[in-house]
């Protein structure tokens, strides 16, 4: 590929601890970026991985001129990383994908077909998960309902980062300024002439994933409150229907009293009531502070990811 030409593909794939699958990774796409015809870009970001997922991406561009290395000073995390790379890819179309094989590379072809065709964005879509475990499946899916139920903007149900997105649809995207990303609710945000293709995921190639439970409990958290405020109006409607009772409650002790006497009040009774209200409160300044703790982060305006290095410097300077 001419240095000097914007390639028509441009490959983003970020990295946290892949060695293990990186060079097999990159044999499959090239050769079938190769049988497209079109010129390429193989774009790696290298999140912070803590085994030599660096210094085999670095053996990479030496040995394939397509590859490129944008190594990030520290662990972002993926929608950090897959941010620098839609800001750094060249192409006129972008496909994020990531190294372990789940997502079949093969889906490129079709990913181009329904692009020439004049789509703008071709998500591909999961119609088996059953090399997920049955937990992720079952959370994945109440996530996916429970989500779209509650935003304005619906993300399409098992639908990854796995997808082609055209030159205007990233420029697009880098018009949203927030420093907290949701990547799946800012593609589905930004819209856009979109067509669907099905597939089957894969078991991993190799290696581990990154994403325990605690770390997919904290994504759907940043995917729920980036894209909706009905968990705060939740919470209104909850304290009007809690107060409604207590008046009522309220009402009909006084009119006891009136009527019947003073009833010795029972401590259990009062205590379970103090602690359940107590709870309902916490909850509600635990949702509330969730908001403002994006509120904070927000207004700090820090940057998404800091480079430390790009391979595409170093060519430059060996040229």
């Amino acid at each position: 590929m001419d240095s000097h030409n914007k390639p028509s593909i441009s490959i983003i794939c970020p990295c946290y601890n892949e060695q293990e699958v990186l060079s097999t990774f990159t044999d499959k796409i090239t050769e079938i970026l190769q049988s497209t015809g079109l010129s390429y870009e193989l774009l790696f970001v290298n999140d912070g991985s803590k085994d030599n997922t660096l210094e085999v991406l670095n053996d990479l561009t030496e040995k394939t001129p397509s590859v490129r290395v944008i190594n990030l000073s520290r662990n972002f995390g993926k929608e950090a990383a897959l941010t620098a790379g839609l800001d750094l890819a060249k192409g006129e179309a972008i496909i994020p994908i990531d190294a372990d094989l789940q997502d079949p590379p093969e889906l490129i072809h079709d990913f181009i077909r329904e692009w020439q065709k004049g789509y703008d964005v071709v998500v591909a879509k999961r119609i088996d998960r059953s090399s997920d475990t049955w937990a992720k499946k079952v959370t994945a899916n109440l996530f996916y309902k429970f989500h779209n139920k509650i935003a304005k903007i619906e993300i399409p149900d098992n639908v990854g980062d796995f997808r082609l997105i055209s030159r205007r649809v990233v420029d697009a995207i880098q018009l949203l300024p927030e420093n907290q990303r949701f990547m799946k609710g800012i593609f589905s945000w930004v819209g856009f002439k979109t067509s669907v293709v099905e597939y089957v995921r894969q078991p991993r190639a190799a290696g581990e994933t990154s994403f325990n439970g605690w770390r997919l409990w904290n994504f759907a958290l940043e995917g729920i409150t980036s894209f909706s405020t009905a968990p705060l109006r939740i919470w209104l409607y909850l304290g009007i229907f809690f107060s409604g009772i207590a008046f009522l409650y309220g009402s009909a002790i006084i009119l006891k009293t009136l009527f019947f006497g003073v009833d010795l009040p029972g401590y259990a009774s009062m205590i379970t009531v103090i602690l359940f209200f107590g709870g309902i409160q916490l909850i509600g300044l635990g949702v509330m502070g969730e908001y403002i703790g994006r509120l904070y982060m927000e207004s700090k305006r820090r940057p998404v990811y800091i480079i430390e290095s790009d391979s595409a410097d170093k060519q430059g300077e060996a040229q």
